[in-house]
């Protein structure tokens, strides 16, 4: 099993940044990506990553704004997230164990952190 902890959350003003961290404590040659759930709302993909970082997507919400990367040295995936809007605010998690594809679905990934709170204000 894999176990994945979220870092890096918090509250900042509208265009204003944030970089989150996910620490896996398992193998980490894997596809990853982070998603995010804001209250009475379905869980949505932000971006994934193959395990080499060959095969990157984004949602459309967050192109140009958000970069994923992955090290795998130090079994890190990273969100730095740029000018950061109210509609951003969500818990985000990074998950692993699963599938990246332009649809970045949450039902193909397997493995999950606990997530970080991630509140912008106007």
């Amino acid at each position: 099993a894999q176990v994945l902890a979220e870092s890096g959350g918090g509250s900042v003003q509208a265009g204003g940044a944030l970089r989150l961290s996910c620490r896996a404590a398992g193998y980490i040659l894997d596809n990853m990506g982070w998603f995010r759930q804001a209250p009475g709302k379905e869980r949505e993909g932000v971006s994934c990553t193959s395990w080499d970082g060959a095969h990157i997507y984004y949602a459309n919400s967050v192109k140009g704004r958000f970069t994923i990367s992955k090290d795998n040295g130090n079994k890190t995936l990273y969100l730095q997230m740029n000018s950061l809007k109210p509609e951003d605010t969500a818990m985000y998690f990074c998950a692993s164990g699963g599938k990246c594809s332009a649809r970045i679905r949450a039902s193909d990934f397997g493995y999950w952190g606990q997530g970080t709170q991630v509140t912008v204000s106007s």
